[in-house]
């Protein structure tokens, strides 16, 4: 359960379900998912971020599958179980496959793993990766 429960649409004050409604029309969807209805209790947290959300994973130099990619991996990395099946679930949407994903989590597993060694070691920067 979350903290300090849920806002649903109709117990919304305005400011919330215009957000709501612009998550709706931007997600072709009626859904408004449990993050929002939490974070709706701060309106003006819930506005920064969807606008942040929505500048972010808008397509651009990388195509939304990366993006959601990018953000399974992050969560994964980071612990967060309501991040993981919501981006896992806008990944498959956008194209992952099963196999794509197992080989997403065989890259966040080795990356957590190296950093941590290279971090342990206190391993010094090779002068031809720096930029």
């Amino acid at each position: 359960m979350a903290t300090c429960g849920l806002i649903e649409y109709e117990s919304a004050s305005p400011e919330v379900r215009a957000v709501y409604d612009d998550i709706r029309a931007a997600r072709g969807t009626d859904y408004i998912n449990n993050f929002w209805k939490a974070l709706a209790h701060d309106p003006p947290l819930l506005r920064r971020t969807w606008e942040s959300i929505k500048a972010v994973m808008t397509p651009g130099a990388l195509d939304p599958l990366v993006k959601e990619l990018l953000y399974v991996a992050v969560s994964a990395t980071n612990q967060c179980g309501y991040c993981i099946a919501s981006h896992t679930a806008s990944a498959r949407k956008a194209g992952m496959s099963d196999t794509m994903f197992a080989e997403l989590m065989a890259v966040v597993g080795m990356a957590n793993e190296t950093n941590r060694l290279a971090s342990g070691y206190q391993v010094e920067i090779d002068e031809r990766f720096r930029v």
